[in-house]
């Protein structure tokens, strides 16, 4: 009997797994924070004897060169990916054993990257589970642009050949265990669903439906944008990534976070939308602690640039420090916890700005009131339907295009509200007057605006 364990990281829409059985086990594309996955060891009474990296990280840092030397673990590495650090190279078809009866094979899946290798549990000989990375996807396959542009198409056709030739070599009941598809941006288009096995996909996998032209054409057409912090993950992913400090940051008083905005660095409140509109420090930006924090703070901040968090509790700020040093933002400059108010200097006041639905933004255009409204949607959401008259800026783009954002008070929105309050404290920092809306975009049309396609 084997057991799997599967660690996730819904802030950056991948999962890890911990796979072996009753002494031995081996960790798949593990996290950089490293700890969680050697205590889910623990609790399991095993040894993590392997650490099977399926290729080099493009959308996070990985704790594979850690593990493997924490552990003594052998670290596994397809063979073509460069890298600096020592490892196992592993080419199609190598085996390793991982406890009794359970074998471990590699299988060539190029297609996300080049040298992407996909990983089969076999159980007395027969496939029993399929960790597959970043190539057979649940209802999709990673996305093949990330490497070189000059590439895509040609990772594109092999992510096609990859998926058959998974299917071609195991049973309809092997479940697919990959590690992107569930938010990341690492996938060609989202998945859906939890689980998923091989007879599954064959039915409802474009790759394994459509012919490899008509798949390269739909996928290419539907990329999305890539986060630009992930122009950094790979560099740091095939040097080896330092060992992550966790250890808490600083404390920043009033006097600290004021001296920190000055200097022109960020300082990053991860409360509620709902209470940073009611009450934030001037300049400051709001990356809610509980929504994507990782991909949209480090896709906007310039690479490099000191920041210093705020948050309601010392739980948050070290849940958000975990969370980021996973995508290589180490170390928070200072920090701070509790009551808003003393993160101020006596005589200041905090900074405020309204929230509000789409049926407000109808009734105040019903009125004849001239007003900004800003779509900070991706270039794909709007081009399914738009606001009637909404000045376009994708919030990633936002930070670097304050001064295309029109004069007048800004009324500001995404799909469901969480990049809503992104960018209006954006622009709250920025000087401007702005409303941030809390709704679904579906709300729009049923609040009378005119919904339009470009």
């Amino acid at each position: 009997m084997f057991f799997v364990d599967t660690l996730e990281f819904e802030g950056l829409g991948n999962r890890s797994y911990l796979v072996g059985g009753p002494r031995a086990a081996v960790a798949v594309d593990p996290p950089r924070d490293v700890d969680q996955v050697i205590a889910a060891a623990a609790k399991r009474g095993v040894r993590i004897a392997y650490v099977a990296e399926t290729h080099v990280h493009n959308d996070y840092i990985t704790g594979g060169p850690e593990l493997a030397r924490i552990t003594g673990a052998s670290h596994l590495v397809p063979a073509a990916a460069h890298v600096s650090f020592a490892r196992t190279p592993v080419a199609d078809g190598d085996t390793v054993t991982v406890d009794e009866g359970l074998v471990l094979r590699a299988l060539a899946t190029p297609g996300h990257t080049p040298h992407h290798t996909s990983y089969v549990l076999e159980e007395d000989g027969r496939g029993a589970a399929a960790f597959t990375g970043g190539s057979l996807l649940i209802g999709t396959v990673g996305r093949p642009d990330l490497v070189e542009p000059r590439l895509t198409e040609e990772l594109a056709r092999a992510q096609h050949a990859s998926a058959h030739r998974l299917a071609d070599e195991l049973d309809d009941e092997v479940p697919v265990l990959p590690t992107h598809g569930f938010g990341s941006f690492c996938s060609s288009s989202q998945a859906e669903g939890d689980a998923t096995t091989i007879g599954r996909e064959r039915t409802a996998n474009d790759a394994l439906t459509l012919d490899v032209d008509t798949f390269v054409a739909e996928m290419l057409a539907g990329l999305d944008d890539v986060p630009a912090y992930y122009a950094h993950m790979g560099p740091a992913n095939a040097a080896g990534p330092a060992p992550v400090d966790l250890t808490p940051p600083g404390r920043a008083d009033a006097g600290e976070i004021a001296a920190r905005l000055a200097a022109g660095e960020w300082v990053v409140d991860l409360r509620s939308r709902t209470a940073f509109a009611e009450g934030h420090v001037a300049g400051s930006f709001n990356f809610e602690g509980d929504g994507k924090l990782a991909t949209y703070l480090a896709w906007l901040i310039p690479w490099g640039k000191p920041v210093t968090l705020l948050a309601d509790t010392p739980e948050r700020i070290a849940d958000a420090q975990r969370e980021l040093a996973r995508v290589g933002i180490d170390r928070p400059a200072a920090a701070a916890t509790g009551d808003p108010a003393a993160w101020i200097r006596e005589g200041e006041r905090l900074a405020s700005f309204p929230r509000a639905r789409f049926a407000d933004l109808a009734e105040v255009r019903g009125r004849g009131e001239e007003v900004v409204v800003l779509d900070v949607r991706r270039d794909s959401e709007r081009a399914a339907g738009h606001v009637e008259g909404a000045v376009h800026v994708p919030v990633h783009e936002l930070y670097g295009r304050l001064d295309e954002v029109p004069s007048g008070t800004v009324w500001v929105h995404c799909a469901g509200g969480m990049r809503a309050a992104i960018a209006a404290s954006l622009l709250d920092a920025a000087g401007r007057a702005v409303v941030a809306v809390d709704d679904g975009f579906d709300a729009a049309r049923e609040a009378g605006l005119t919904v339009t396609r470009p």
